[in-house]
């Protein structure tokens, strides 16, 4: 299944899409993958599996903690994606990697590994939309979605850049700074995701702080997906229940919300 169909249908069911995001290796590389498994059987619209780094610019205290014990415990790119290789999920799955792990993998190799094992789309946060443009073309030809964020502090100009070169969807990060748990959703988007919007017909997803129903909730009918991170890592280091978890926070992305979030 397509990001495209996948929104496609949930914009006729107006519904809001659920990505949770999982650290590929984390806590190890078996159960990492049977928690995708999880994660797609108990609501999960799209599944964002990110590959584990030794310097996550853009991530907050769980993720790096996540990405530490994976790579401790040996996890790989190539490991990963043999991984998801061998589950086979309802919903897209898309990478979110930093640009070098990407490179020395290399890109055609990369590319034909997805299209192999199905994923859908990359997320590579230090790649700059204006140096893009080889990896826009070779994923549009291999029928990959490449997606790029969009901060509060993006110009109009730049926004206007980066979703030229985005496909699939648009990130929105909701704040300036690095993933994690906050009590509140930023102030900032009340005007970055209208003056998104004006730039694209892509769906527009938001991430960063996104942590409870009432965050999505409070999103519903102005973005199109939500990006669960910090919250899931959280939830995995602590032993939470993690089905009811997704299952509450997929119940939020309905558009009556007063619904029994155990009966899906």
């Amino acid at each position: 299944m397509s990001i495209r169909s996948t929104f496609a249908r949930l914009a006729d069911r107006r519904e809001m899409a659920l990505i949770p995001y999982i650290t590929g290796g984390f806590p190890t590389l078996p159960e990492s993958v049977r928690l995708i498994e999880c994660l797609a059987d108990n609501g999960a619209d799209l599944i964002e599996v990110g590959i584990p780094f030794s310097d996550p610019i853009a991530d907050g205290p769980s993720i790096q903690y996540s990405s530490e014990i994976a790579l401790g415990g040996g996890a790989s790119l190539a490991g990963v994606l043999d991984g998801l290789g061998s589950l086979d999920l309802r919903c897209p799955v898309v990478l979110m990697s930093y640009l070098n792990p990407f490179l020395a993998y290399g890109m055609a190799r990369l590319l034909g590994d997805c299209r192999r094992i199905g994923t859908t789309g990359l997320i590579i946060p230090d790649l700059p939309a204006e140096e893009a443009d080889d990896w826009f073309g070779a994923c549009r030809a291999s029928g990959i979605d490449l997606i790029h964020l969009v901060a509060p502090t993006s110009t109009d100009a730049r926004i206007e850049r980066i979703v030229e070169r985005s496909s699939g969807f648009v990130y929105c990060v909701s704040l300036a700074g690095t993933t994690g748990v906050r009590a509140e959703l930023s102030v900032g988007l009340d005007e970055l995701l209208p003056r998104t919007r004006r730039f694209t017909p892509l769906p527009i997803v938001v991430g960063f702080g996104i942590s409870t129903p009432e965050h999505v909730r409070a999103l519903y009918g102005r973005a199109d997906g939500v990006v669960v991170g910090s919250r899931i890592i959280e939830a995995i280091r602590e032993q939470d229940d993690l089905p009811r978890l997704i299952r509450e926070l997929k119940a939020a992305t309905l558009e009556n919300t007063d619904v029994d979030c155990h009966a899906q």
